[in-house]
């Protein structure tokens, strides 16, 4: 029996068999200015001609999943002919879904699963639970971790010890990708371009030029100097969809600091917008979220959970997720965890080669693992103990 890895974020799907390789999909549908009539999904974005003034449709609404009928879309697109030809009667499928979901949520998700699609077996898990069985597979003599989550709608930290987590420990800020880039259009807008209806573009931006700033104040009197001292300041070309298919920013030779380019392209100039951004996952107090930065929220998290704990989580701090992927997170959260921690504690943070996948790869090393029979929900079960042996079955 075939085993269907999907772990179903709101930015993103990360999907494939656990015998194949992993394959990221956008998790939700588009619609173009030029082609108001047609609906795109998931990875038929690339068909899109003209994809500026995208307008997304996501099935997740504040980190939760409220819109089934897009998410059907997706996933008829994703198990069909042209992705991943799944065939139902003799697949298996681990799903991932948000921390503390509603019990509706997992009742309509049970019944799509098991009724309209008809896998055999489900295991339905947070992403946090694949990536922490990732985590002790790699390094069985540890004992605890603690996962930092930079998703779309929030950032979450959650505790693991032997690989079960720890309810009382997990934190949530409200701080994710979707705010940052929202926040990155109100300020260019604000300040040369409106660029508001632009959030598939200015997302790359932020991709492209942000970085988490190791001393904050430094870089803001650097961002704020004349011509070639300022160091901070870049130039981004924006795409026009006919000779430039995708923005890219300008190398530090070819800047004009001062007047106009003699080319034609349309140009951001980006100085603080650079890091400011990605500020707020450490004070999100900036733009009035009054709520703890991730530092804070670990160190609070930790503080919760039994002392002679403390060492081991401190040591094992693992970044997951989209979010994190900012240059100088890790080396910023780590210095800011030192600062916060008990001095004899030794703190370390790990960022594993591809954080993206890394709850995805955890999925697989389930999938292969000896008791994974006994952990799913079969269908059988389901038909003869409806909703209740899913919720005694999952650990959610």
């Amino acid at each position: 029996m075939a085993t269907l890895v999907l772990d179903n974020g709101a930015y993103s799907a990360k999907i494939g068999f656990s015998q194949e390789k992993v394959r990221v999909i956008p998790n939700c549908q588009f619609r173009s200015k030029t082609s108001r009539l047609k609906t795109f999904t998931a990875n038929q974005l690339d068909e899109i001609k003209d994809p500026s003034g995208l307008f997304y449709i996501l099935p997740f609404q504040k980190g939760y999943l409220v819109n089934w009928d897009v998410q059907r879309k997706v996933w008829d697109h994703l198990f069909g002919k042209e992705m991943f030809k799944v065939d139902f009667t003799d697949t298996s499928v681990i799903i991932t879904e948000p921390y503390f979901n509603f019990s509706s949520i997992q009742e309509s998700m049970n019944e799509i699963l098991f009724e309209e699609y008809q896998f055999q077996s489900v295991l339905r898990t947070n992403a946090g639970s694949l990536s922490a069985h990732h985590f002790f597979s790699s390094r069985p003599s540890e004992l605890c971790c603690l996962l930092v989550d930079g998703g779309f709608s929030f950032t979450h930290i959650i505790p693991y010890c032997r690989s079960k987590k720890m309810k009382e420990g997990i934190r949530r800020v409200n701080v994710g990708g979707k705010l940052l880039t929202n926040h990155l259009k109100e300020i260019i807008s604000y300040r040369q371009l409106h660029v508001m209806d632009e959030t598939h573009v200015i997302n790359q931006v932020k991709e492209d030029v942000c970085y988490v700033s190791q001393q904050f104040f430094k870089d803001m009197e650097i961002s704020q100097m004349k011509g070639e001292e300022n160091t901070v300041v870049r130039d981004y070309v924006l795409p026009d969809f006919s000779s430039i298919k995708k923005g890219f920013c300008k190398p530090r030779e070819e800047m004009v600091f001062s007047g106009k380019y003699k080319t034609g392209e349309q140009i951001l100039r980006l100085a603080n917008e650079r890091f400011a951004v990605p500020e707020m996952l450490f004070h999100p107090s900036d733009i009035g979220i009054q709520e703890m930065g991730i530092p804070e929220a670990i160190v609070h998290s930790i503080q919760s959970l039994p002392e002679e704990m403390h060492a081991h989580f401190f040591q094992n701090i693992v970044l997951t997720g989209g979010n994190i992927l900012f240059p100088g997170f890790r080396e910023r959260l780590e210095a800011e965890l030192r600062a916060l921690a008990p001095a004899h504690l030794p703190v370390s943070v790990l960022l594993p080669d591809n954080p993206i996948c890394y709850p995805w790869e955890g999925g697989k090393l389930l999938a292969d693992s000896p008791d994974y029979e006994e952990i799913v929900v079969t269908r059988e079960d389901f038909e003869e103990n409806g909703h209740f042996i899913c919720e005694e079955k999952f650990d959610i």
